[in-house]
């Protein structure tokens, strides 16, 4: 028992997070237990025995900090509290206990970029002043221009605008996303030892790991160049080298504690070797592998994207980590079912070209499934995708909650479409997220065609996405093969991806536009789609025992 007294679930022969499938609960829109019509910990506590039969192996949750939610949660007020919207830290350590219980581990989220601006270490540096001590934890400067009126550089915001925000003396201070989310400064030994501290509270109450948000964000140039004019320099605030002393002190931390601690770091990076950077052994675990997400419904594309990633995390020893969809992009049944607008590059918005032809985009999200699971490594699954749910396009604009919304001057919606509430059950909103005696409406309304794509609609329906994703991670979890380990490529014709994994067992992916006869099997272990005649049809993916 640790201090705390929760039992991290014990470790494995390899280590847990080379091969696991991790849940992403965005908490807001998961479960609400209290009836308030946002998601809690009551809720996902509530949730805990389908999260045990669909098969994961753990969640990540997003930010369950005291927090003033202008950015839902990321912006942190304080992170030894769970904000009363969500909970208690009591309730998020008998979360902890229960979900390991469930033999289910817990990977909350943690925000090292940027602070909330209500938080007492900005609240402290705005009341001492230019110059201050308490300033040095974030960044603040003096502006340009003959009274100091104009932004110390050129930077824009993440979320649209200027990065800079000017306060009453007359300094400006940096954030890289809302004014409301001030962009700590890493090169103060005080934000260090504050985060350090910050990871043995909640490994000590037995969480078994982080994502780390803007993992490639936290260290900026000092002398804060302007953008405009170092096309071909270093990035003044993106994936600097200088990140990796940080992590290489969390790796010694997290390996003073039992079980198989871990890190997954959401990392944009221009490259695959950049990525790997953050994965030597004495780093980071584990990384999003967004090159996969960003990846059309392409063969070649997809199958380029895996090799690299394969090839180059591999001259580090690290695991893939494979992810179709997340709380800020939109879901992949939505983009699956049309083109991209423009070639989807880091850092930007997918920007779709016309209305989705969901039918054609569920088919796809169903064989990408398969495809994903069975790809060495790890994967995650982004909660909802697992009914299949789309993306919500048509959402009123007097609810749209992203800031993004208002930062862009309403030319961008936002991600509040991939955030819309889970529909549990019934025939009609809130679909079981509330409870009955709900004292409030979901926080994003629901859609009202909605009652088919319920867990429980979906609960023994053999053809359901839902059953779908429970027979494929009962049979990734009972084959040797799958997981960790390496995959060997087969002929096929163009359009088709096929490859084997040992001992016995051979994934095979139509991509093409006429149907493809299955190679030689044994038999059948799952398909996407019912076969016909032999014939994978287009869009359509099988395993195959060998």
């Amino acid at each position: 028992m640790n201090e705390q007294g929760a039992t991290p679930v014990p470790p494995t022969t390899a280590p847990w997070w080379r091969s696991a499938v991790i849940y992403q609960v965005y908490i807001r829109s998961f479960a609400d237990g209290n009836g308030d019509g946002v998601g809690d910990i009551a809720g996902i506590r509530s949730r805990l025995p389908y999260l045990k039969s669909l098969g994961v192996d753990a969640l990540w949750i997003n930010p369950w900090y005291k927090s003033p939610q202008a950015d839902h949660g990321y912006d942190v007020a304080d992170y030894r509290e769970i904000d009363p919207l969500f909970g208690t830290v009591a309730e998020a350590e008998e979360l902890i206990a229960e979900a390991h219980a469930h033999g289910i581990r817990i990977i909350p989220d943690i925000v090292p970029n940027h602070s909330s601006d209500q938080a007492a270490w900005f609240q402290a540096a705005l009341a001492a002043g230019p110059g201050s001590p308490e300033r040095g934890r974030y960044i603040f400067r003096p502006g340009r221009g003959a009274h100091g009126e104009l932004p110390p550089n050129d930077w824009d915001s993440r979320f649209g605008g200027p990065a800079w925000t000017r306060v009453a003396d007359g300094e400006w201070y940096l954030h890289l996303f809302t004014p409301q989310q001030p962009d700590l400064n890493w090169q103060h030994p005080d934000v260090h030892a504050e985060f350090e501290s910050v990871l043995r509270f909640w490994f000590e109450r037995g969480v078994d790991g982080f994502r780390i948000d803007v993992a490639h964000g936290l260290v900026k140039d000092p002398e804060l160049p302007d953008l405009a004019g170092l096309e071909n320099a270093v990035h003044p605030f993106w994936d600097r080298d200088e990140v990796h002393d940080i992590y290489r002190s969390w790796r010694r931390l997290a390996d003073e504690y039992p079980g198989d601690r871990a890190f997954v770091a959401e990392a944009w990076t221009d490259t695959p070797e950049r990525l790997a950077a953050y994965l030597r052994s004495d780093g980071l675990h584990t990384a999003f592998n967004f090159d996969f997400l960003m990846t059309d419904w392409d063969a070649k594309d997809l199958r380029s994207v895996i090799d690299d990633t394969l090839a180059t995390l591999g001259t580090v020893g690290a695991p893939a980590t494979w992810v179709m969809s997340n709380h800020d992009v939109m879901r992949h049944a939505s983009r699956y079912g049309r083109k991209a607008a423009k070639k989807w590059l880091a850092n930007e918005s997918y920007v779709p070209a016309g209305p989705a032809d969901l039918a054609l985009g569920t088919r796809r999200a169903r064989a990408a499934g398969l495809l994903t699971l069975a790809l060495p490594g790890g994967a995650y699954i982004y909660q909802g995708e697992e009914l299949g749910l789309p993306e919500v396009e048509d959402l009123p604009e007097s609810v749209l909650q992203d800031p993004v919304w208002e930062r862009s001057g309403h030319t961008e919606r936002g991600r509040d479409g991939c955030r819309i509430p889970i529909p549990w059950s019934g025939s009609k909103a809130p679909y079981g997220f509330s409870p009955d005696n709900a004292t409030a409406s979901p926080w994003l309304p629901q859609p009202t065609d909605w009652a088919p794509r319920t867990a429980e609609a979906q609960t023994g329906d053999e053809t359901s996405m839902l059953e779908l994703y429970r027979t494929a991670l009962r049979i990734r979890r009972e084959h040797p093969s799958l997981g960790d380990g390496t995959l060997t490529w087969l002929d096929a014709p163009d359009g088709v991806l096929a490859f084997q994994r040992d001992p016995g067992f051979l994934c095979v992916v139509n991509l093409s536009t006429e149907p493809y006869p299955l190679p030689e099997h044994t038999s059948i272990l799952l398909t996407s789609e019912p076969v016909e005649d032999g014939r994978l049809a287009p869009d359509q993916a099988a395993w195959l025992a060998l």
